[in-house]
């Protein structure tokens, strides 16, 4: 199976952009042959906490309904980031689009201090995606908790995918932390960070994949938009700068 994490460019708030960007960018992942395909945290919206009141919605917005005629009609998995509703609060959380199924959240359960007075965490709903590939999802602090990758290979992951939003620092902690886990857990490890203004803070992009020894085997830089592929049958590693 090919596995695809995209790096954004988000315009803040701007939801419709950010969905015509998504669009472009999940076109040429089809056309290298991606099948699941990941984006960042809260890539519809940018990573803007104080945001999320005014923008959260629920998973099954119209406005998202081009993602699941396209996940039909190729035959493939998206996940894009966005802040949700829910009767407890606002959750960060993945809007899954799969071939001929109805939508499915994985929302964010491990929060990072900072994130707590905008969202809650949430209790997630959808297992491993990908069939055979067995993949799981994190979004971004998650990859810092232990049980987290733990309770995921528990369950058989095979593959693990971290969709965050993080700063140069961040990235070089998450990108220690991601190997470890790909070696600890003999998993492929993919990273989709987006780039540019977020918040109060730089993304610095470098979505990467590890293979299952650890090894990164892909990396994109941390200025331009781009796709990274894994193709888990090969071991083969696709790089896209856009």
């Amino acid at each position: 199976m090919k596995i695809c994490v995209v790096q954004t460019r988000p315009v803040k708030g701007d939801v419709q952009s950010n969905i015509a960007n998504h669009k472009r960018l999940i076109d040429i992942a089809v056309s290298n042959g991606a099948e699941i395909i990941i984006f960042p945290e809260l890539s519809i919206t940018g990573y803007e906490p104080e945001l999320a009141k005014e923008l959260a919605t629920d998973k099954d917005d119209g406005r998202f309904d081009d993602f699941q005629i396209i996940s039909d009609a190729k035959q493939i998995t998206i996940g894009i980031g966005m802040p949700i509703k829910n009767d407890s609060g606002i959750c960060i959380s993945l809007i899954l689009f799969q071939p001929h199924t109805a939508r499915q959240l994985y929302s964010k359960k491990y929060l990072h201090s900072d994130e707590e007075p905008f969202f809650v965490g949430g209790q997630n709903s959808i297992g491993l995606i990908g069939g055979e590939s067995k993949t799981a999802l994190a979004i971004c602090y998650e990859l810092s908790i232990p049980k987290h990758s733990a309770d995921a290979f528990q369950r058989g992951a095979k593959t693990y995918i971290a969709s965050v939003a993080k700063t140069a620092d961040g990235v070089q902690r998450a990108t220690k932390s991601l190997s470890n886990i790909a070696e600890q857990y003999a998993m492929t490890v993919l990273m989709s960070n987006c780039v540019g203004h977020c918040d109060n803070f730089e993304s610095a992009g470098k979505s990467a994949a590890w293979n299952d020894k650890g090894l990164l085997v892909g990396q994109l830089s941390d200025t331009s938009e781009g796709i990274i592929i894994f193709d888990t049958e090969t071991q083969e590693t696709i790089e896209k700068p856009i």
